[in-house]
């Protein structure tokens, strides 16, 4: 269906800027009715390779071929892209109705389909993404999550051949990011679909028939999920990650020098029972005294913390806190209800909760974007009902927005990082000093020069971070600062966030990843509709599966492993948050016996 024949793309080749190659030489095919997954490091070219696909951008060299047209004829380009469905990663870009039903509406009504049939594609649409209660509800009063879900139903109620999903699912929490993969996937099976998916999870990128890893414009790596994620090395120098339940087995194997076919831990379950395997062959043997040699679980903060009493000064206090959006729809929408808790110094808490559930309403609380009317804020000491205090307070608090284009404006990547210290009033030496220790930090050295509208997702994340970390706040709040990075951007994104609270700093993080903040994070407060449904240690908000499951949370998937296997060992700790940390759990609970 789709076939790229020796394609390269250059950006700025006839704008007389600094040329960058983003696609080069690459040849490949999507067959119809197939799933293909493209991965790779942020910048690697994956988004450039989408927007050729459907003629938003045309090679340089080579050709692409769509159904067998070409994508540089002008005659085909519009069949191309009702052929071809996109869902960008900022849905921003896509949304233009007055309502969730009219923007689900647009695209039928383009294709000149009867009133009947297209109202008929906005039910299904509405039901199928879960909106059905939003049908009424302006698109720009949706939250982040709400809109990606709103992105992709419009696309879907197109019907197209090919839906192209550009880390599509970023912004949604894990159970609607698994019902809107279910959706697509149910939507393959019955009509044929092909779909090519972008993205960082490695769990949906398990679900392709077939994957390319993209790096540096080039497919360097390419076969079956199997055969793709059974390359650990090779994958994790992409900068990329393995299942974590593939990663465990892998790890068991090697230790224990078991033979394996790839094919045998692909699957969570199969992974559990290939390691069950090993486990009851070696228990059953004499020789298991060294077989947790090798591993060390070094400190874990968010494990390690987690019986420390935070005795320190409070930097924000949070009491009884409500808040009600105006609706267009009529009745006011209720974001936050009865909110309480409090923030140390130093301290990392991690804010996570489903879709909607007011996670970003609460942060902008904090900084005064939004004033508190029912209940109150104090920051730093000072109660923000005081208006006066707000821009005061705003120097010390930095707030990094869910979508990073709302924060870049200036003409390249060095003067937007600037702007911060700037209004500081720092002077030159010491605004370029927090440029560049800003930079180095995010690693976007390389690109000051550039302008940060032609940049990557990934990258003008890294970018806005970097712009708010150059004002050197007391308190860094960030809303889903990981989306859309690459698993290594990640992993050095939240190091050095760490380096940052030993510098001082609190931070705030608004995650859907309770893997990744249960390891990072002191506490975890947990929101449903608007309210706190738990708010405690990670131990204490990891310890229940079912409890996570009711606020559309996922229990790590480590820890969902190792409960595998408290039947064989009781004492089990299942309290590991990473691949390593639960291989290795394991491994000395056969060598203790």
């Amino acid at each position: 269906m789709i076939h790229f024949k020796d394609v390269s793309y250059t950006y700025g080749a006839e704008e007389g800027q600094l040329p960058i190659r983003a696609v080069d030489h690459v040849s490949f095919h999507v067959k119809k009715g197939s799933h293909v997954a493209l991965l790779g490091r942020n910048g690697s070219g994956k988004s450039t390779i989408a927007r050729l696909i459907n003629g938003l951008l045309l090679p340089d060299e080579g050709s692409v071929l769509v159904n067998g047209m070409d994508t540089t004829d002008s005659l085909d380009i519009f069949e191309i892209r009702r052929i071809c469905g996109m869902v960008f990663q900022n849905p921003d870009n896509q949304l233009i109705g007055a309502t969730v039903a009219d923007d689900i509406a647009f695209g039928p009504c383009n294709l000149e389909l009867p009133i009947d049939e297209v109202n008929a594609r906005v039910d299904e649409a509405l039901r199928s993404s879960g909106l059905t209660a939003l049908r009424d509800r302006a698109p720009h009063n949706l939250s982040g999550g709400q809109k990606q879900k709103l992105a992709i139903a419009s696309i879907l109620a197109m019907e197209p051949e090919c839906i192209i999903l550009d880390e599509a699912t970023s912004m949604l929490d894990p159970m609607s990011r698994r019902s809107v993969m279910e959706l697509i996937l149910e939507l393959k099976e019955k009509s044929d679909i092909s779909i090519v998916q972008i993205t960082h999870h490695m769990e949906e990128a398990v679900l392709a028939d077939y994957v390319y890893v993209i790096s540096d414009g080039s497919i360097v790596l390419e076969g079956t999920p199997a055969e793709v994620f059974d390359q650990f090395e090779r994958v994790r120098a992409e900068g990329l990650s393995v299942p974590v339940h593939i990663e465990i087995a892998r790890r068991i194997a090697d230790t224990t020098d078991t033979y394996y076919r790839p094919e045998d831990i692909f699957s969570f379950e199969g992974a559990v029972s290939f390691v069950r395997g090993v486990i009851e062959s070696r228990t059953s043997s004499e020789s298991t005294g060294d077989l947790d040699a090798g591993y060390e679980i070094g400190e874990r903060r968010g494990v390690d913390n987690a019986s420390q009493d935070l005795d320190r000064e409070r930097v924000i206090e949070i009491s009884n806190l409500s808040f009600d959006y105006v609706s267009d729809a009529g009745e006011p929408v209720r974001a936050l209800e009865d909110v309480s808790f409090s923030v140390e110094k130093g301290e990392i808490l991690g804010i996570l909760g489903h879709t909607g559930s007011g996670k970003s309403t609460l942060i902008q609380h904090i900084n005064g974007i939004i004033p508190s009317k029912k209940g109150t804020v104090v920051v730093l000491g000072r109660d923000l009902s005081d208006r006066k205090t707000v821009r005061d307070i705003r120097r010390h608090v930095g707030l990094l927005f869910q979508y990073p284009e709302d924060q870049l404006f200036e003409e390249t990547v060095a003067l937007d990082i600037a702007f911060a210290p700037k209004q500081l009033n720092r002077t030159p030496k010491e605004v370029e000093r927090a440029v560049l220790s800003a930079a180095r930090r995010l690693g976007v050295e390389s690109i000051l020069h550039r302008s940060p509208f032609e940049l990557s997702g990934g990258q003008r994340r890294r970018v806005a971070i970097a712009g708010v970390l150059a004002a050197e706040p007391d308190i860094i709040m960030m809303d889903e600062p990981a989306a859309g990075l690459d698993p290594s951007g990640r992993d050095e994104l939240f190091s050095d966030l760490v380096t940052l609270v030993d510098e001082g700093a609190t931070l705030l993080i608004v995650s859907h990843d309770m893997e990744t903040m249960a390891c990072l994070c002191d506490r975890i407060l947990i929101l449903n509709n608007g309210k706190v449904a738990g708010y405690g240690t990670p131990r204490e908000m990891t310890s229940s599966a079912d409890f996570l499951q009711s606020v559309s949370l996922d229990i790590p998937s480590s820890k969902r492993f190792l409960n595998c296997f408290v039947d064989l060992f009781p004492g089990l700790d299942t309290n590991c948050y990473t691949a390593e940390e639960a291989a290795c759990a394991l491994l000395r609970a056969v060598a203790e016996g």
